[in-house]
């Protein structure tokens, strides 16, 4: 007669191993975390703003502003946008305006309007915002932004409106052009040519580059980086950095029309990420321009240069006896990843490093410390601080720094790490989900056709669980400010998927369980477990079950089991029995048999929640074959 034993399991995801030898433990998963070590579903998400924004976002902050508004800020590959807590609002800066007359063209009958400008310099893609015009040809530009659809040549460009023009002429009307800041990539370049890569460099198995043959993308050494950007508060308003360029500085006051982020021009030009102290209210950049008094602003840029401004004055970068402004360049590694403000110090970190930055005022103001080596970031927003602890991910290894570098002990390191697209290791990005006690780290895999984030792995510093699964986002931010974590990412259609339009999430709210309305499909799969060391044959004939189900109104909730059985570690597998779960099930009665088993549960059923718990299972020996 069969015996009941309870199937206890590790909590967590553990794929360091094979799935045999992992026995004991929770093996594969997706949109699961663990409470009080039991496996259960994540909630869903939902559109915080039907108006889709361009280009996908790489950073994301939230606050409140002085009047206790909601906000947030984010800058996608496109543009920079703020949310006031019910609009989208595009706060690009405009980099350059000039008035022009006698500057259109129009075809009767067509939506292309030619617009000329001498030296434009813009590209496909780029954004004008046309102010101080009127109609012309039955088309109206005034205060609407426009991308530019193709180059006519150095002195021109077109756009495309919605209206058609009424007559064929050129060289009528007059406007403002507002040139917004160039759109950037989303896309990792390889740099090609004569001089982007080492000569002779070895271009298949049975050549070399020769002479006068230009370097192809699978042999560059140069990588042109995607765009990013880091914010920051400033008191109640937000100070904005796209690598590359300046700093730009947005005010929330709302009686600002247009509302657009503006140039700090006493900035350095070339910058690749920006942090505000904390307390003292230094503006940060890491890697910049070096100051010379000839050149304050676009002297020779050091990727390896910290350089900070005057404290509580973002305006003064100049050194003196006056000003606390300042630079210093750090050693081991070739260029400054990120930084973040932790505990005591500012946290950097290098391609290879790690430093502490701690202030300790005039006549130094920065104190810099190496903290550890072999320990770089492995993208700009791939740090979060947890507690005054600082956590990231490395190019192979998770680290924490509590006083001390440690790699953090990963059940799926080989996992995640092997499945991540390293072509697009720059667009990880870490979030604290405070509510739940874990840190996320979004990034994109190695499927066919994925080129942004589509998964994510969790760590629980308290639970010391790690598990991990697919989604939408991008950017990823704690609840203090909106009451659920906030996120951006593609939204996707009822079939799943992507719609191709960039959306604002409310991520996790309570109750809540469907990716905005749609059925999300949970599961969790246990390794494989025997008797004797899979001596004896594994004979299994009834489960009772433990669960709860919670569901939704007009909602039938319910969960799938099923018992898996093979004969060997590489056999296939076969399902023995399936069966579905629902809150009038007490037990189910089967039969099973094989040299090893292990069980999984699913739920397909919409706006369900569900928890596994201890559950027993009927077995014994039956047999060596």
């Amino acid at each position: 007669m069969t015996k009941l034993s309870k199937i206890q399991l590790k909590p967590g995801l553990h794929r360091e191993s094979t799935q045999y030898e992992e026995e004991g433990k929770w093996f594969d998963g997706n949109h699961v975390r663990f409470r009080s070590g039991k496996p259960e579903n994540m909630r869903g998400y939902e559109t915080k703003v039907n108006t889709a924004f361009d280009g996908s976002a790489r950073d994301l902050i939230t606050y409140r502003s002085i009047n206790n508004t909601k906000r947030a800020v984010f800058g996608t590959s496109d543009k920079l946008y703020a949310h006031n807590g019910d609009t989208i609002t595009d706060i690009t800066p405009i980099v350059t305006a000039v008035e022009l007359t006698n500057c259109f063209g129009t075809a009767s009958g067509s939506t292309r309007v030619c617009c000329s400008d001498a030296g434009h310099g813009r590209a496909v893609g780029d954004y004008v915002l046309f102010t101080s015009t009127a109609a012309f040809n039955a088309v109206s530009l005034s205060t609407n932004v426009y991308p530019v659809v193709s180059v006519v040549n150095s002195n021109a460009f077109s756009i495309s409106v919605t209206n058609n023009a009424n007559a064929t002429a050129s060289d009528v009307g007059s406007a403002t052009f507002n040139y917004l800041l160039p759109i950037g990539s989303s896309i990792a370049v390889a740099g090609l040519g004569y001089g982007a890569a080492a000569f002779q460099a070895t271009v298949s198995t049975a050549n070399t580059r020769a002479w006068n043959e230009p370097s192809s993308a699978s042999v560059s050494d140069i990588v042109f980086d995607i765009s990013q950007w880091s914010l920051d508060n400033w008191g109640d308003d937000v100070v904005a950095n796209r690598n590359g360029g300046n700093i730009f500085y947005f005010s929330s006051d709302a009686s600002t029309t247009p509302e657009r982020a503006t140039s700090v021009t006493s900035s350095p030009i070339f910058v690749n990420s920006i942090v505000v102290s904390p307390n003292d209210r230094h503006l940060i950049c890491l890697g910049a321009n070096a100051y010379a008094a000839s050149t304050p602003v676009s002297g020779t840029f050091d990727p390896m240069l910290v350089r900070w401004s005057d404290q509580d004055d973002r305006t003064n970068w100049v050194p003196s006896l006056t000003t606390t402004s300042g630079e210093v360049v750090l050693t081991d590694g070739t260029k400054i990843i990120g930084g973040l403000r932790s505990r005591s110090a500012i946290h950097i970190w290098t391609d290879t490093a790690m430093w502490l930055m701690q202030y300790v005022g005039p006549p130094f103001t920065f104190k810099f410390t190496p903290a550890g080596t072999n320990c770089g970031s492995i993208a700009p927003h791939a740090a979060v601080d947890y507690n005054g602890i600082s956590y990231w991910m490395g190019y192979d290894n998770f680290y924490r720094y509590d006083g001390q570098v440690r790699v953090l002990d990963c059940t799926v390191r080989k996992f995640i790490f092997d499945r991540l697209a390293t072509k697009y290791k720059a667009k990880v990005y870490a979030g604290v989900n405070s509510e739940f006690k874990e840190i996320i780290w979004l990034y994109a895999s190695t499927n066919s056709g994925v080129t942004e984030c589509d998964s994510y792995v969790i760590y629980s510093p308290e639970n010391n669980y790690w598990t991990y699964g697919t989604g939408v986002f991008t950017t990823f931010e704690d609840k203090e400010v909106f009451g659920n974590t906030i996120t951006t990412g593609t939204s996707i259609n009822d079939d799943g998927d992507s719609t191709g339009n960039n959306k604002l999430f409310n991520n996790e709210p309570a109750d809540y369980y469907t990716e905005n309305n749609r059925t999300i499909t949970s599961f969790v799969e246990s390794a494989d477990f025997d008797i004797e060391d899979g001596n004896q044959i594994l004979f299994m004939n009834r489960l009772i079950p433990d669960f709860q189900l919670k569901k939704g109104s007009n909602f039938d909730g319910e969960i799938t089991a099923k018992i898996i059985t093979k004969k060997y570690p590489e056999s296939s597998d076969e399902i023995t029995k399936e069966f579905v779960l629902n809150t009038n099930t007490d037990k189910v009665n089967f039969r099973a048999r094989g040299r090893q088993a292990k069980i999984r549960v699913s739920c397909a059923s919409n706006n369900t929640n569900w928890q596994w718990g201890s559950v027993r299972l009927g077995f014994q020996p039956d047999g060596e074959r």
